[in-house]
């Protein structure tokens, strides 16, 4: 949930077409934010840090098309990430990769985003794209090489032209869509859904032919052509472990989303490295990663807020409230999503602009959600803050409402159940209770996670080490698949191994 500090732009009573704004909302649940995205938005833009590969004889043609989602991009994954060490060391790796390719005239650029989700991807023209979150998961260069040279392959082959028309022709969809005012939410959403979900992800064709070009340009460039394999299996024991609580959010999608890694897929990365050389004889440049990304930041930036456990804080705005039992929350561009385990039970915070002059229950009944019973409406205090609420009924989900003032802003939660009880509205009740100011103390004591990159000593272990990482859940796991360790691999004095510390 991106922070008011640099810009926000916050939307009001927005209507889908018909008004059905249940049937829209359990789609939201269904499929993610991306059928419904302007439910009250918090937009970040910042200054693209960008890194140029080497001057090519040919550069790169820009169009106002890919500007734009250029910024898009930025806008999604929270902006650029700077930091002066990792930019230098992915501009030597892109420099020997775009040498060792066989367009060596093609000119590529970097942006590093600020997102800690597992994901890179290309633009046509050769701009490419790696998350924070990616560099941290890899464990040294010939794995983070093997990401770049699998996206430039995908511009050498044109795979990313073919999604720029496939781009194209979902805008044309969407205008349709939209166009027909169809009073059908349920098919407006759907239909918006199929198009996300069809910008997904390449072929399987376009990806196995990405990966036996992108393992050829590693090993040209003397990187170990099977850090693609191991990379790809790093990618997977990470997904398992957020599983349980899938994202509903573009920044924290992860690269598997759109490049899925099956064993078939793993087989085959580890037969073209085996056609340049064999295994461990390539350079993996492991020390020189690991000093790279030392104290880079990791997971979410609290900037734009943060998920600890059940409770959020956003220092930058001040505030902070904990989620019902059992939930696991997801902090994404437009709002804090929860879902309680087993998929019963879930909820919604966002913003919305309401008039100072209007009452909040007067907009809880204002017309943007359908079928509010506003016999129900009441009138509230919040830890001394305004508050209204209200319930709301569907056809397979019935809602809890309530909308806050907070200074100029008002914010809501949006809970929803399958089966709505007396012990289910308490903890709704009890989370929106939870909502209050953030000490001065607590804002300066909110600082982002970082990669720390240590010496093994004499008697460490995988467990004791694990125990020194905060603010992630399964620790154990997390410093395996962190390190690239499998369940069974022993670490030994004198190792450097990345933990994650406050």
């Amino acid at each position: 949930m991106a922070s008011s500090g640099v810009t926000m732009a916050m939307t009001t009573q927005h209507r889908n077409p018909g008004g059905r704004f249940l049937a829209a909302a359990a789609l939201c649940i269904a499929f993610g934010l991306g059928a419904c995205g302007d439910m009250g938005r918090f937009q970040v833009a910042g200054p693209a840090s960008t890194i140029a590969a080497p001057k090519p004889a040919k550069p790169a043609v820009h169009t106002a098309a890919t500007e734009r989602e250029h910024e898009r991009i930025l806008l999604s994954y929270g902006g650029a990430y700077d930091d002066p060490k990792l930019e230098a060391l992915i501009t030597k790796t892109v420099n020997r990769l775009v040498a060792a390719s066989d367009r060596p005239d093609l000119a590529y650029k970097v942006t590093i985003l600020n997102s800690g989700a597992v994901n890179a991807f290309a633009l046509p023209t050769g701009q490419l794209y790696v998350t924070r979150g990616l560099v941290a998961l890899a464990s040294d260069t010939s794995e983070l090489s093997s990401v770049l040279s699998h996206e430039m392959a995908h511009v050498l082959a044109k795979h990313a032209s073919i999604r720029e028309e496939q781009a194209r022709q979902a805008a044309i969809v969407t205008r349709v869509v939209n166009d027909m005012g169809n009073n059908d939410a349920d098919m407006t959403a759907l239909a918006l859904a199929k198009t996300k979900l069809t910008m997904a992800s390449f072929s399987r064709a376009q990806e196995f032919e990405a990966d036996a070009i992108g393992v050829g340009i590693a090993a040209h460039a003397h990187f170990d052509p099977y850090g693609a394999a191991r990379f790809l299996t790093a990618m997977e024991r990470n997904a398992a472990l957020k599983a349980p609580r899938a994202s509903l959010d573009p920044r924290t999608q992860d690269f598997l989303s759109s490049h899925p890694a099956t064993p078939e897929r793993v087989q085959n990365a580890q037969a073209n490295a085996r056609q340049y050389r064999s295994p461990e004889s390539g350079e993996r440049d492991r020390d020189t990663y690991l000093s790279a990304i030392d104290n880079m930041v990791y997971g979410e930036d609290p900037s734009e807020g943060f998920v600890r456990g059940r409770r959020f804080l956003h220092p930058k705005l001040g505030f902070t409230f904990q989620a019902p039992d059992g939930f696991s929350l997801d902090n994404t561009a437009q709002a804090v999503i929860g879902v309680r385990e087993g998929g019963t039970q879930a909820m919604r915070f966002d913003v919305v602009r309401v008039p100072a002059e209007q009452s909040l229950g007067d907009y809880l009944n204002s017309g943007w959600m359908e079928n509010v019973n506003k016999a129900s409406t009441e009138t509230t205090t919040v830890n001394g803050f305004p508050a209204a609420t209200a319930t709301a009924g569907g056809d397979q989900w019935q809602f809890r409402i309530y909308a806050l003032r907070f200074g100029s802003d008002v914010y809501r939660f949006i809970f929803a159940a399958k089966q709505q009880t007396p012990e289910s509205d308490r903890s709704f009740r009890a989370a929106v209770n939870s909502f209050r100011r953030l000490t001065l103390a607590e804002i300066q004591a909110a600082r982002p996670l970082r990669i720390k990159i240590v010496t093994v000593q004499p008697g460490d272990t995988v467990e004791s080490l694990s125990h020194r990482m905060q603010g992630v859940d399964h620790p154990t796991e997390r410093f395996r698949v962190l390190n690239g360790l499998d369940a069974h691999t022993a670490i030994k004095p004198r190792d450097r191994v990345k933990i994650v510390v406050d």
